[in-house]
C-alpha cells in the first residue's frame, strides 16, 4: 500500500469528461455523489495528461483551463508517484491502454476503488465501481 489516500474514489477519465459535460452516460448515482461531495473523487494527473493529448490531436474539444476547472469544482488532485508508474511493469497485459494501466496502478497503490465503466479492468480483479 502507498500513502494515506487523498481521495475515497479515483475517477477514470471518461466519467470525468461525462460529469463535466453533463453527459447522460454518467449513472445517476455517480452524478449525485459527485454533486454532493466532489472532494471524495480524485482526479489523477494521468487523466489530465490523457485529455491534453487527445485535445492536441483534435479528438476532444476541452477548454484551455481544464485543470483549473477541475480544481474549482472541488475534485481532489491525485499526482502520479514514481512507485505507481513503476508498478505497471509487473501488471499482466490484460489492458493495453497505458493511461488506464497507470490509473489502475494508482488506485491499487492508494487502496481506493477506481470508478470506471471500462470492462477491461475486470481481469485484474481490481476494485472497480460502476
Amino acid at each position: 500500500m502507498g500513502s494515506v489516500p487523498l481521495t475515497e474514489l479515483l475517477l477514470d477519465t471518461h466519467p470525468l469528461l461525462w460529469a463535466l459535460a453533463g453527459d447522460g452516460r454518467l449513472p445517476g448515482w455517480l452524478a449525485e455523489e459527485i454533486d454532493d461531495d466532489p472532494s471524495r473523487f480524485g482526479i489523477s494527473d494521468v487523466s489530465i495528461w490523457e485529455i491534453a493529448i487527445k485535445r492536441s490531436t483534435g479528438r476532444l474539444e476541452i477548454p484551455d483551463d481544464l485543470p483549473e476547472i477541475v480544481s474549482a469544482l472541488g475534485f481532489s488532485r491525485v499526482p502520479l508517484e514514481r512507485r505507481q508508474a513503476w508498478a505497471v511493469r509487473a501488471m499482466p497485459r490484460h489492458h493495453g491502454d497505458p493511461f488506464d494501466r497507470l490509473l489502475l496502478s494508482q488506485a491499487q497503490d492508494l487502496g481506493v476503488p477506481l470508478v470506471s465503466a471500462d470492462a477491461a479492468f475486470g481481469p485484474y480483479g481490481a476494485d472497480v465501481r460502476w
